[in-house]
């Protein structure tokens, strides 16, 4: 089997579910207790938090543990945007027209509370332009309450000029936020370069169990908490933590990011390596699947061509079904996804391709292919003919 669905989830590392068993069994204290066992978990708990903290370059009180990339996203967006009208009455909410659902709700439930969302466009490519940022910041930020936009997209890879924004955001006194969930263990996730005010993380994308994830915030930023009761994680998250999540998590996240900059080193050039053996998968699809589709409405890579994750590329196919050659592909060995895994099961469009300007029909047609480091060369090559067998099965 050839697993290329790794921007859906990802397996447990090993290393993660060892560091977690101890506190799974015998050292199963809560954090708030004041004996032994709770004295442990809560030293537990810290490393863990300074782990993550050492892998954004921040510092560990600004980390707080969540159940992932949904949680981190409605916390960061409802939160921060509920603060900063408290604070000064701002309620304009920018978000791209791409975000990953968990944003994009997120916005629209402070539509009901009065606040305006405000979507900015993309382009053929699904890359959002600074300067559509730049206009609507352009009475310094007056009323607006945060931007969100994501550092890489999870349905077509493209990575968005989050830096270049936060220059802009900054300037304005605008707080930013960045869904970062796809791009850990692929993009550098350092607060500092990125220049970002709030950034979400989740665990099964890099090898740590689902249900676990972490939202950093950066000291200063008001954030209204959803959750309330006992004050855990400085009042950000009220609940009993989940000490063996957010172990498993720091050393997954960690292990992802060593993983990350030793590839990179060994590149020689700064490319990441496994962008390299992206491109070919791409070449070899085109190669064999390109000539079997109608010309001018056939196979296209969606998504940006340079500035897309390393291990991810994204097609249409104009005019045959993706679910089709997704089951047929899942009889050759080769596990893929049409887009999202959010959106399984829909007959809607995805709303990636349509803001990119896909029409309807040509958006179901879609397949998202995305694998781990471990993925080798060899896989790639025997889905990229999977694939082109599969769609001429299909068109035959």
């Amino acid at each position: 089997m050839v697993y290329l669905d790794a921007a859906a989830t990802t397996p447990v590392r090993r290393e993660a579910l060892e560091a977690m068993w101890p506190h799974l069994t015998g050292r199963f204290g809560n954090p708030s207790s004041v004996h032994a066992l709770g004295h442990d978990a809560a030293g537990a708990l810290d490393t863990a938090r300074r782990a993550v903290a050492g892998v954004l370059g921040a510092r560990a009180a600004e980390v707080t543990f969540t159940s992932g990339g949904t949680e981190g996203d409605n916390a960061a967006v409802k939160g921060l945007a509920l603060a900063r009208r408290a604070a000064v009455g701002a309620t304009r909410v920018v978000v791209s027209a791409v975000e990953h659902d968990a944003v994009l709700a997120s916005a629209h439930w402070l539509a009901t509370l009065g606040f305006e969302v405000v979507e900015l466009v993309v382009d053929g490519d699904g890359f959002v332009d600074p300067g559509e940022v730049a206009a609507v910041l352009a009475d310094g930020g007056a009323g607006v309450a945060l931007v969100s936009l994501q550092l890489a997209n999870n349905e077509v890879g493209t990575v968005q000029p989050v830096a270049e924004v936060a220059a802009l955001t900054r300037a304005a006194g605008v707080p930013l936020h960045t869904d970062a969930v796809q791009a850990a263990g692929w993009l550098p996730l350092a607060v500092g370069g990125l220049g970002v005010d709030a950034l979400t993380l989740s665990g099964h994308k890099v090898g740590a169990p689902p249900g676990t994830g972490a939202l950093w915030v950066r000291r200063g930023v008001r954030l209204e908490p959803l959750v309330h009761g006992g004050g855990q994680e400085r009042g950000r998250r009220s609940g009993t933590e989940n000490v063996p999540g957010a172990v498993g998590f720091a050393v997954a996240l960690g292990l992802a990011e060593a993983e990350r900059v030793a590839a990179v080193a060994s590149s020689g050039d700064g490319v990441d390596p496994v962008a390299r053996e992206r491109d070919a998968f791409v070449a070899a699809v085109r190669g064999g699947v390109g000539p079997l589709l109608p010309a001018g409405r056939g196979l296209r890579l969606t998504g940006h061509p340079t500035r897309r994750l390393p291990g991810h590329a994204s097609f249409v196919l104009g005019g045959v079904s993706g679910e089709s050659v997704l089951l047929e592909l899942e009889e050759r060995g080769v596990l893929s996804s049409s887009g999202s895994a959010c959106h399984a099961g829909s007959d809607e469009p995805s709303h990636v391709l349509t803001a990119m300007g896909l029409d309807r029909e040509t958006a179901q047609t879609a397949l998202r292919f995305s694998w781990s480091r471990s993925t080798t060369a060899a896989e790639l090559a025997t889905a990229a003919t999977a694939l082109t067998d599969a769609v001429g099965s299909l068109t035959r």
